[in-house]
């Protein structure tokens, strides 16, 4: 039994692929330091594919809890509604289709025990195609608190399904908000404004699916929409100022707007590193 409790947090919806969520829940419950809470939140009722795999881990493992919403709220009311039924003070988010690496929990839960003042805890990782047999690149963040808040500013410093959280500093700035596409990074940037510390643990802790349909959610005049709307928030809590604020949106227009092979090579060549460059 591990000293330090912690829940593990996830969500999904009809969506979904059900081998993906096997292969995703798998590794979460075959980590050498294993999790005191696993609480998976359904998004809304789900298919008999997906109710299949949920029920095989569910049946083998009674610290599996999973929360039913009766209809589809969304990533960010998803999680909030989950993060109540969470019971430890350290929270680690998982998401449907990843897969952590055998040794995630024991690397983070030790790092958080050895620095209690860190309030957040992420990760490097490594990005594959959708099926998982080809490494595309890593998505290398910056370690210290200093270098996170900088880059906070212009882009997101955490690979959102990499961190551990302390429960009582999420609730404190007001928990998940619906902030589609950037609830994660939404809620990073209110604990950076209440004085938040943050770490980045420099390794590949999770493999990642991160395929062309990633680039293409990221891209047109519905995204363009939600990347104004997030823009004005960080702006309106103080985190940037009103030169930040257009810089970030001329710059996020102009990815958004390019062909979606120009928009893949540049998230490849310059925001990834390939294998063995690091």
């Amino acid at each position: 039994m591990n000293k330090t409790k912690f829940s593990v947090l996830m969500s999904v919806y009809y969506k979904e692929n059900p081998s993906y969520l096997d292969e995703s829940l798998d590794s979460i419950f075959n980590q050498t330091l294993k999790p005191n809470e696993v609480v998976l939140v359904e998004d809304g009722p789900l298919n008999e594919e997906l109710d299949n795999v949920i029920n095989k881990y569910k049946n083998k493992h009674e610290c599996f809890k999973i929360v039913k919403l009766k209809e589809n709220m969304g990533l960010g009311k998803a999680l909030n509604e989950g993060l109540k039924y969470c019971q430890y003070e350290y929270v680690a988010r998982m998401d449907s289709d990843d897969i952590s690496i055998p040794n995630r929990f024991e690397k983070q839960i030790s790092y958080l025990e050895q620095h209690p003042e860190i309030d957040m805890l992420g990760s490097n990782i490594a990005e594959y195609d959708e099926k998982m047999t080809t490494i595309t690149g890593h998505r290398i963040v910056p370690e210290n608190n200093n270098e996170i808040l900088k880059m906070m500013k212009k882009r997101n410093p955490f690979n959102h399904m990499s961190v551990i959280y302390k429960k009582n500093r999420v609730i404190q700035v007001g928990s998940y908000i619906d902030m589609p596409y950037f609830e994660d990074y939404y809620l990073w940037c209110r604990m950076a404004v209440d004085g938040c510390s943050f770490y980045n643990i420099q390794e590949n802790l999770l493999q990642v699916r991160a395929g062309l349909s990633m680039i293409e959610r990221r891209g047109g005049k519905k995204y363009n929409k939600y990347i104004l709307n997030f823009q004005k928030a960080i702006k309106n809590i103080g985190l940037i100022n009103g030169f930040e604020y257009q810089k970030n949106i001329f710059i996020r227009y102009v990815i958004s707007n390019i062909p979606k092979k120009i928009r893949m090579y540049f998230y490849k060549k310059i925001l990834r590193k390939k294998e063995g460059s690091f």
